[in-house]
Formats: structure tokens, C-alpha cells, sequence
């Protein structure tokens, strides 16, 4: 079975509870908010795989592509939480 199909369920209850206490500020630790964007960043890069692979790009263009999203992905995080993710990886 394939990792996100086996990890599934489990983030669908995340989900659910986070939604159940969507009224709440949930005080993740550094490492739950380091584990939330490396799970959201491996999900973007499956369905962005998934999105080359139907345009069919050249290697060389999906590189590109998943470096530049990697890129977006830090730029966003450090603008609205002033967090630098390299240092969250540390």
C-alpha cells in the first residue's frame, strides 16, 4: 500500500479534530507546526507529480517546478509567521 493511501485516515482524523475545536488557537509545538508543513508540502508534491505527469513535462521542468514550489512554500511561511522553515529542519 502507498504511504499517503496508509497515512489517510489518520489525517482525516486530525481533520476532524481540528475542525471540532476550529474555535480554539491549537498551540502546536515546533514540531507539530514543522510536521504539519512537511505533511502539507508532501501532499502539494504528490497531486503536482500527479499534475505533471498528465501535461507530461520533462524532467528538467518538474525539478523546476517542485524547487520553485519549495521556495513558495518557505516565502509564505517566513511572511506570515516570520518563521524561517531551513531553521525548523535543523
Amino acid at each position: 500500500m502507498a504511504i499517503g493511501k496508509e497515512l489517510s485516515p489518520i489525517l482525516e482524523e486530525i481533520e476532524i479534530s481540528l475542525l471540532e475545536f476550529s474555535d480554539y488557537k491549537p498551540e502546536f509545538t515546533k514540531e507539530g507546526f514543522r510536521a504539519a508543513i512537511f505533511i502539507f508540502q508532501s501532499a502539494l508534491m504528490d497531486k503536482m507529480y500527479e499534475r505533471q505527469q498528465e501535461i507530461k513535462l520533462g524532467q528538467k521542468q518538474c525539478e523546476d517546478q517542485a524547487e520553485q514550489l519549495g521556495t513558495e512554500i518557505k516565502i509564505l511561511i517566513e511572511k506570515y509567521t516570520g518563521l524561517d522553515t531551513f531553521k525548523l529542519f535543523e
